[in-house]
């Protein structure tokens, strides 16, 4: 295993991932953090994109990769970072980002990388689901006055984030329900200890909850919905963009609403760092 890695742009996950490397004996190329302060001789901060590019075969970049499709994301420069460029520059690399779209995989591709969407391997998924779990546990604990213990949660959605903190809040005593559409999800949550929770009975059961998780990402909670919401509940989104709550219609409505997007990034930055740095590793085993 190349004992090289170029790190280029990325958030405080992607800052604590570079030290964790170069602490494993890596040799690390940066651009993109020049504010921050990494005291490490074996991490060197590049003066160019190119610089960065050119000088390893291994390129791991922002999770997720570009907001807008044009910059990669870089929380801790101020400079730019061209993703037209960035393609123009790459050649020939194994390049690991998160949520890389379909066209810029495909321009990377054809310059004969090897990319890899690292949102896209399961053991990183898993793990950042519990990141995400007591991270959205953080936020509702800070913005109520009530405790977990004997509320009424409702969680949308029984993927990998609303099984773990399903776990987690029944483990603190809440009444949990659940919504999926799936029978044999529905049997589970029952079989678990939760409330089953179908879409169809869904908007006659929105008044009883002291908070609403969602962690589906399309509109579930809509004007319909979102009227038949206590003013004293709070709602917490969890799920990617577009999220699951019409954001404009919850303002007007002057609900609680809380969008939580990145939360291991957030909460906890050097856990899921780790989680990377794990899921690099198998990574490049494979390669």
């Amino acid at each position: 295993m190349a004992k090289e890695i170029s790190i280029i742009g990325g958030d405080l996950r992607i800052i604590k991932l570079a030290i964790m490397l170069s602490e494993d004996n890596y040799k690390i190329y940066t651009y993109g953090m020049e504010k921050t302060e990494i005291l490490n001789e074996k991490i060197v901060k590049c003066n160019s994109l190119k610089e960065a590019v050119y000088a390893s075969n291994i390129i791991v970049s922002a999770i997720p990769f570009s907001k807008n499709g044009e910059q990669i994301n870089c929380s801790f420069s101020d400079n730019l970072i061209d993703v037209k460029e960035f393609i123009e520059t790459t050649k020939d690399k194994i390049v690991i980002a998160g949520a890389i779209n379909s066209e810029i995989t495909q321009k990377l591709e054809k310059k004969n990388n090897k990319v890899i969407d690292i949102l896209q391997k399961e053991e990183l998924t898993i793990l950042n689901a519990v990141a995400t779990a007591e991270g959205a546990l953080q936020i509702a604990l800070e913005e109520t006055e009530y405790t977990i213990h004997e509320s009424k949660i409702l969680i949308l959605g029984f993927g990998r984030i609303g099984k773990i903190l399903s776990k987690i809040l029944k483990g603190m005593g809440a009444k949990v329900y659940c919504e999926a559409r799936k029978k044999s999800d529905l049997a589970w949550i029952k079989a678990y200890g939760y409330y089953p929770v179908e879409i169809k009975d869904l908007e006659k059961n929105l008044n009883m909850f002291n908070l609403i998780f969602n962690t589906v990402p399309f509109i579930l909670l809509n004007n319909n919905n979102l009227v038949k919401i206590n003013k004293d509940c709070l709602i917490i989104d969890l799920a990617s963009n577009p999220g699951g709550v019409d954001q404009v219609k919850a303002k007007e409505l002057d609900l609680k609403y809380i969008s939580a997007l990145a939360l291991p990034g957030k909460v906890a930055p050097i856990t899921a760092a780790k989680y990377i740095k794990e899921t690099i590793y198998n990574i490049l085993e494979e390669v």
